[in-house]
């Protein structure tokens, strides 16, 4: 692989920026609107360079490799690979969590548990949103891929026949992936934007699983030709014709 140079990254500056040269046919470009686009494709680079470290890192999570072992190959300390990679930033308590979305964390932990899995993978996440049970109501993650045409209980078979077993008999404390960490995230920022209520609920972590693209979970979705601009429209339409809606 050829990675790009100095002199390709500011040739594809000089393309991108449409208001590089002033008007009038001045000699001296617009170095402040270049300045602009050159950050703009740092940040691109950068969160691609990221992406690609916490996709490694996720693998190495869920073939039980330590922290220890990840911070020494990244060049850091336990603890500062532990703070980036860890846990979500913040602690997800069930006051923020709809009910439905509570009862969909238990079945994730325990098939974490059941696992022997000392981690919390985009897997566990799907298999915990589309799992089903005698009388409890289905949750908006189930609604959501009925909406799309899509089979919830095939979903959660294909998860299920891929959950892998670990070794790890701490169960107590069982970390997010990063995937996962981002997946919850986002469904928290889908949930702030709504107009009713700021609870995070199922379909949301399920756009979130859907929209990082990454993980065992996107490729299920995407086996089942689940795409993340049909989940949107049907959740857009969704909430169009609540009643709380509007």
């Amino acid at each position: 692989m050829t990675l790009p140079d100095l002199d390709d990254l500011i040739a594809e500056v000089d393309r991108t920026c449409d208001s590089a040269h002033r008007p009038g046919g001045q000699d001296q470009p617009d170095w402040l609107a270049l300045l602009t686009v050159a950050a703009g494709i740092s940040g691109q680079l950068q969160a691609l360079a990221d992406d690609l470290v916490e996709d490694y890192v996720e693998h190495c999570r869920m073939h039980g490799v330590s922290w220890a072992d990840i911070g020494a190959a990244l060049g850091v300390t336990r603890q500062a690979v532990q703070q980036r990679f860890h846990a979500p930033h913040k602690r997800y308590t069930p006051e923020m969590l709809t009910e439905g979305l509570q009862h969909a964390m238990t079945h994730m932990k325990r098939a974490a548990v059941q696992h022997r899995n000392n981690y919390l993978g985009t897997e566990h996440l799907l298999y915990g949103l589309t799992a089903e049970e005698d009388g409890v109501p289905d949750n908006t993650a189930v609604h959501l891929l009925r909406a799309v045409g899509a089979s919830p209980e095939k979903i959660h078979r294909a998860v299920e026949s891929r959950l892998s077993w670990g070794a790890s008999q701490a169960a107590e404390r069982i970390a997010w992936t990063p995937f996962s960490r981002k997946a919850i995230a986002i469904a928290e920022e889908r949930a702030t934007q709504g107009a009713s209520s700021a609870l995070i609920d199922c379909d949301h972590l399920l756009l979130g699983l859907a929209k990082i693209g990454r993980g065992l979970a996107a490729t299920v979705l995407s086996e089942a030709d689940i795409t993340l601009e049909a989940l949107e429209e049907a959740f857009v339409q969704g909430k169009s014709a609540s009643p709380q809606a509007g």
